[in-house]
């Protein structure tokens, strides 16, 4: 997370409109979105990467999928690769990712990836971002979602997304 990163925004339809916005500046423009990205990372074995936000994040301490806004000229799927290396260490090509689905919500359009690894990655967490890492069934990160272990905007999220993450999930061959 860097203060002062530089957002593209676009229409509701994910259009770019042209204009920027630099994140924490107050008054972002009525609506108006930025690109948020997400990666569900599948393991060979079906287990998936959660991992937990550090404390001095909002949402402290709670689980998540790594994510993170897409930076000025990166695609959604540019952002999502980017943001899985940088938080947890996990390098993937973007050509890996299979997008799950598009949330609309308050001030950015939400894209949640699955992509599918071989063995079991080394994790490099970055502890500005995440305190803790773990792979766990799919099953458990909705458990979590649903006992208000994860972050917050991830409940309605998986509400609408799960079964077609699921669906995804337990489908794709892993990438090498």
């Amino acid at each position: 997370m860097s203060r002062g990163e530089l957002w593209d925004l676009t229409d509701a339809a994910g259009i770019p409109t042209g204009r920027t916005h630099r994140r924490d500046d107050p008054d972002f423009p009525s609506g108006l979105f930025h690109i948020v990205a997400s990666v569900c990372v599948v393991r060979g074995d079906g287990l998936v990467l959660m991992t937990k936000r550090a404390a001095i994040k909002d949402w402290p301490l709670a689980w998540e999928f790594p994510a993170g806004s897409a930076l000025t000229g990166e695609s959604s799927a540019d952002a999502a690769v980017r943001e899985l290396a940088e938080e947890s260490g996990v390098r993937v090509e973007t050509a890996a990712l299979t997008l799950v689905g598009r949330l609309v919500e308050r001030l950015a359009l939400f894209d949640v990836y699955v992509t599918h690894v071989v063995g079991d990655p080394v994790l490099e967490l970055d502890p500005e971002e995440v305190c803790e890492a773990e792979w766990v069934p799919l099953t458990e990160a909705l458990r979590r979602s649903g006992a208000g272990e994860m972050a917050g905007p991830w409940v309605p999220r998986l509400e609408r997304l799960g079964k077609r993450l699921a669906e995804l999930a337990g489908s794709a061959r892993p990438s090498v």
